[in-house]
């Protein structure tokens, strides 16, 4: 959530230059996100346990399947989330109101709790409603039970949101997500954050298997929460954690904990949703019998629900512009839903719908209807039984039915006025590179790095085929799918024994550098001061300062510049050949994400290679996730 002004939590403008889910601005009631706190029945049942060992069914118990009441309002769930606050607009509040969205699309429906997801699945089963309101892998876990029955069997019918603030917190010595391998990790038992590790999981080529859990019985505000964990025992080297835990253990994103203020020293956030943006999907789900027959009712609902977010979108707009009565009302209505405890402010519920991206139409239709979508229905519904079933959740697969709906129809194409699907670039291409640029020319390019990974070539390669690097280029694309708020940066590396032959061939020639001692052990000096060969900043800064010119026969600073050159277009021919490869699977990719760029041999594997072995090591083109400023993203009203 967005830092309010105390004094006037409503009424003051936003910082428009920030990340709309930038954690850094947000501080969230730590009881304002029981989203996560979805199974706090379960967790209450397995005090010390696992959850993974447990399976769904033996948490609901034993369920009478009963056809849908549907006389009188619906009952539909809502959970404590962003997302909902469109539906509670949509309806009018909990009970839907004259005049309102549903009520002029002939819906009468009656809004109820559903933070307890078993409540949730056995009021589903039993036919209280035919709705479950969560993330879509909760669906994944309750996929087996509900799927049991081909009356019960779940249709995905709506995607709300992607979440955003969320994030994973280590120790310093982990510096990218590939160094968790042989780490303790501590996260909620059953909570999203599976999902986000699993996610992470696989981006970093690990699995399970390669990390230690320790699971936490609680989200947060006790000793057996994930945060209050890693602050208590350095063996656990990183937690998950919702904003305020996250503020509290290192101070925000970008920050590192110093040990005051109640701090963990060396605490940092290594992954957060504001960049690993396509993880954690929140959803609606239909019973199969009430879906086929009550579809146009279905239809109304959706359509309705993506009206309400087009109007509470420009509201919001409106209200961080220059005030606005409606949204102020929203807001209102938001705390006496929640109540006080959750939303002790108004400033906090517009925190809280600033913590999510809305999808809208244009995210719905991409979502269920997109071949080869990387974050579509498919790829998410994969995961999610994957990890159901390799955690023990389910034993069998039972899959989920995507929406179905024609979106191309009147109810949707001629009721809703922001449908435009055509995706835009989602980042600036030249502040992008500027960014880069700069932070290659610094030390600060470590601290923005989520995950690094190379491969090498041969010398004088100019051909990076998908039949050789074929697994490393659909490795970057689903990367650049799941953390859609980073950029995927192309890095060409060069060797610098050439460079380092031609500065001792000039220095020499030219009498300011000096050598002594026997072969395989020279000592170098320049105009009498020590020089080391492996000191490879340093030599560059010579070479650049012209330490070495005006010697005909050699010329390091030309040599050093065709290798920065060479470099720089090894990683556009990689880039090209990562685009060609996405097109050739299907695959969208956008280009404004993925930026090459030359290094050449600033940054060595090995400063002074001894033989071509050491040398091979450093030719190399190197994909680095980075995290980058606001001000190098477009702003869009939906997320997809």
């Amino acid at each position: 959530m967005r830092k309010a002004n105390k004094r006037h939590p409503i009424t003051i403008p936003v910082d428009k230059t920030a990340r709309k889910t930038n954690p850094m601005m947000t501080t969230p009631h730590p009881s304002q996100r029981p989203r996560f706190q979805i199974l706090v029945t379960l967790l209450a049942l397995l005090p010390g346990l696992a959850l993974g060992q447990q399976r769904f069914s033996d948490l609901t118990g034993p369920v009478n399947i009963q056809p849908v009441n549907a006389t009188g309002a619906l009952q539909v769930p809502y959970i404590t989330w962003g997302g909902d606050m469109a539906t509670f607009y949509a309806n009018g509040g909990l009970k839907t109101e004259s005049g309102s969205i549903f009520q002029k699309q002939g819906l009468n429906l009656n809004l109820v709790p559903g933070d307890d997801f078993i409540g949730q699945v056995r009021n589903y089963l039993s036919g209280k409603s035919p709705f479950l309101r969560g993330t879509f892998r909760m669906m994944g876990m309750a996929s087996e039970v509900i799927g049991s029955d081909p009356r019960t069997k779940g249709v995905v019918i709506l995607q709300m949101t992607w979440s955003a603030g969320d994030h994973m917190v280590s120790r310093d010595m982990i510096k990218t997500v590939g160094d968790l391998q042989g780490k303790t990790i501590t996260l909620q038992q059953g909570g999203p954050h599976v999902g986000m590790l699993d996610d992470i999981l696989k981006t970093a080529n690990l699995s399970w298997d390669d990390i230690t859990v320790r699971w936490a019985k609680d989200l947060t505000g006790t000793a057996d929460s994930p945060a209050e964990i890693f602050r208590h025992n350095s063996n656990v080297h990183a937690c998950f954690a919702i904003t305020p835990d996250m503020l509290g253990l290192c101070g925000g994103v970008g920050n590192q904990g110093t040990g005051a203020e109640g701090t963990v020293r060396g605490a940092k956030v290594l992954v957060s949703t504001a960049e690993l943006s396509r993880s954690i999907a929140d959803v609606y789900v239909c019973r199969k019998d009430f879906y086929d027959a009550n579809k146009s009712l279905i239809t109304k609902f959706v359509a309705g629900y993506l009206k309400g977010t087009e109007e509470v979108i420009d509201l919001k707009k409106q209200f961080e512009d220059r005030g606005s009565l409606p949204f102020e009302e929203l807001l209102q209505m938001t705390q006496n839903i929640y109540g006080k405890d959750t939303i002790p402010v108004l400033a906090e519920a517009h925190g809280l719908i600033s913590d999510c991206s809305f999808v809208g139409y244009p995210g719905n239709v991409v979502f269920f209807t997109e071949q080869d979508n990387l974050s579509g229905f498919e790829s998410f519904q994969t995961a999610a039984l994957d990890l159901a079933v390799n955690r023990g959740y389910a034993k069998e697969r039972m899959g989920l039915f995507p929406s179905g709906l024609d979106y191309q129809s009147r109810e949707f194409a001629n009721y809703l006025t922001k449908t435009d699907i055509k995706r835009g670039e989602r980042f600036r291409a030249e502040a992008v590179r500027n960014e880069i640029e700069m932070l290659s020319s610094g030390d600060a390019l470590d601290d923005k790095t989520i995950l690094s990974f190379t491969i090498n070539f041969e010398p004088n390669q100019n051909v990076f085929s998908a039949v050789q690097y074929g697994a490393e280029f659909q490795r970057v694309v689903e990367t650049a799918e799941r953390f859609g708020n980073a950029v995927v940066a192309i890095r060409g590396h060069a060797d610098p024994t050439k460079t380092l032959v031609e500065l001792v061939k000039a220095g020499m020639k030219k009498g300011v550098l000096k050598r002594s001692g026997s072969r395989g052990n020279y000592r170098y000096s320049l105009n009498g001061k020590p020089l080391k060969l492996d000191a490879t900043s340093e030599l560059v800064r010579l070479v650049i300062a012209g330490a070495f010119d005006g010697v005909n026969e050699f010329n390091p600073r030309e040599t050093m510049q065709a290798a920065l050159n060479l470099s720089r277009k090894r990683a556009e021919t990689v880039f090209n050949s990562i685009t060609q490869y996405a097109k050739s699977k299907g695959l969208e990719l956008d280009k404004s994400q993925i930026q090459p760029t030359g290094v050449g041999i600033r940054e060595p594997f090995i400063a002074k290679p001894t033989n071509m072995d050491e040398a091979r090591q450093n030719m190399r083109v190197e994909f680095r996730v980075i995290r980058v400023p606001a001000e190098a993203t477009v702003e869009s009203d939906f997320n997809f």
